[in-house]
């Protein structure tokens, strides 16, 4: 992208971001995610958990946690989710267990789709009945897949990057400067396809794939740059100690709260571009040229 067009279009996204009222639409999502993340962090486990074991999978996510939102926070989802995961008696209890977890886990995503609708300016489709709010709750639950999926990429990654380091130590001292780089471009790398996911799949409307992957990768690197000055900011104020014994939840809340505006400040940027330098302009273009001649 030429660089006179970079100003115009962080200052349009910035505009729009403020006129679809993206703290609204976050404080809603942050609200929805607590009630989501237990139930999706125990499916994202089970599904990685084929591969390399549950306790590999629940350190990872442990590990992932206490990088993102710190010791207090990270504790706070761990019991939510030792909580929820409690296994019931009976049959009839276990299979109604099972069907609350999978529709407690795609609420976050449900909000999300709202709120993606809201930035493409595209009405959300009617639920003509109960096959379309099941058709929904499918395509939820399939991102919810999608993180399993993503956590087990990371798992395998992880593995590799410890093997290569332990055969490399060996060899020659002081990689381990490199193999923490290479941490951080495979984080990168993972939650750019994340994001991408997202804005592809979520929004009520067509989102040409070369549109999202410039967006992804700007709200990954504003998200790495963000979770910084976020644990900056939560580690010096005295949100934990003003709430007593909610302290942590309040962390968790704040954590998801800003994050979730970084999430959508990435899709007002997707939209944009999409709109003015994407597969939009073009197909506005070819719209008003009208068809050739006979």
């Amino acid at each position: 992208m030429r660089q006179h067009r970079v100003w115009p279009l962080l200052k349009q996204t910035l505009s729009e971001w403020m006129d679809d009222n993206v703290p609204a639409q976050a404080a809603a999502l942050a609200y929805y995610t607590l009630f989501s993340v237990a139930p999706m962090l125990i499916i994202a486990i089970a599904v990685a958990g084929f591969v390399f074991g549950q306790e590999a999978a629940q350190g990872e996510i442990q590990k992932q946690l206490q990088s993102l939102i710190g010791d207090a926070g990270a504790k706070v989802v761990q019991d939510l989710v030792a909580s929820a995961s409690k296994p019931s008696s009976g049959i009839l209890a276990t299979v109604v267990g099972i069907l609350v977890l999978a529709f407690a886990a795609t609420g976050v995503f449900a909000q999300l789709q709202d709120s993606l609708n809201t930035i493409w300016k595209v009405k959300k489709k009617p639920m003509n009945g109960f096959l379309a709010f099941v058709r929904q709750r499918l395509l939820s639950f399939a991102m919810v897949l999608g993180i399993g999926f993503l956590l087990l990429v990371s798992l395998v990654l992880s593995a590799a990057l410890a093997a290569a380091g332990t055969f490399l130590m060996g060899l020659m001292p002081g990689w381990e400067t490199v193999l923490q780089l290479v941490n951080l471009a495979i984080a990168f790398v993972v939650t750019t396809v994340l994001f991408a996911m997202i804005y592809k799949v979520l929004p009520d409307t067509r989102v040409a794939w070369k549109d999202v992957w410039l967006g992804a990768a700007v709200t990954s690197l504003l998200f790495s740059l963000g979770k910084l000055a976020i644990g900056l900011y939560l580690g010096k104020s005295s949100v934990s100690s003003s709430y007593g014994a909610a302290g942590s939840f309040a962390v968790l809340l704040l954590w998801v709260y800003y994050s979730s505006q970084l999430l959508f400040l990435g899709a007002e940027f997707t939209q944009v571009y999409s709109r003015q330098h994407g597969s939009r302009r073009a197909e506005r273009q070819a719209a008003n040229q009208g068809p050739p001649p006979a």
